[in-house]
């Protein structure tokens, strides 16, 4: 009988340490999330300020969602139920008529040349004070006119 020699030569190898599974960083992901939300805050909040609650916009069912424009000017219509009396608003600023929008316009028009006007009318607006308007705004050299609406009639609130 023969005695097996030892091998020489192989080394046991030593095994790599498992890595431990890495760790979900939450305060970073926090941040992100704060400035994030800073953001689409103040982007919203400007839409918001320069909109007006008493305006009831007309029903377009088959309105498409406007494209951002960040040269937009928004033009509210509201009308007095009472006296039927137009108020136009631009910027939470009332102006008497639409002419005097003109200079106004304009000077948006120096600024961006691609300006486009949003147009929120109140539904009960008569045609005669949008025709009016929209002349206005063709004086000032506007020729990108939307008009705000929704798409089905707003539930009336209870009393």
């Amino acid at each position: 009988m023969s005695v097996a020699a030892p091998k020489q030569g192989k080394k046991k190898r030593r095994q790599p340490e498992a890595d431990p599974d890495p760790e979900f960083q939450i305060a970073p992901m926090i941040d992100i999330l704060l400035v994030l939300l800073v953001f689409f805050m103040s982007i919203s909040s400007t839409e918001v300020l320069q909109s007006n609650k008493d305006i009831r916009l007309a029903v377009a069912k088959d309105a498409k969602d406007a494209k951002e424009n960040p040269g937009q000017i928004i033009v509210n219509l509201a009308i007095n139920p009472i006296s039927n009396a137009v108020a136009i608003s631009v910027n939470e600023k009332d102006y008497p008529s639409p002419g005097d929008l003109i200079p106004v316009l304009q000077n948006h028009i120096a600024q961006n040349p691609m300006v486009r006007v949003l147009i929120r009318a109140d539904k009960d607006v008569r045609y005669a004070s949008m025709k009016s308007l929209l002349e206005a705004v063709g004086k000032a050299g506007i020729a990108n006119v939307t008009f705000s609406v929704v798409d089905k009639e707003a539930a009336p609130t209870p009393s």
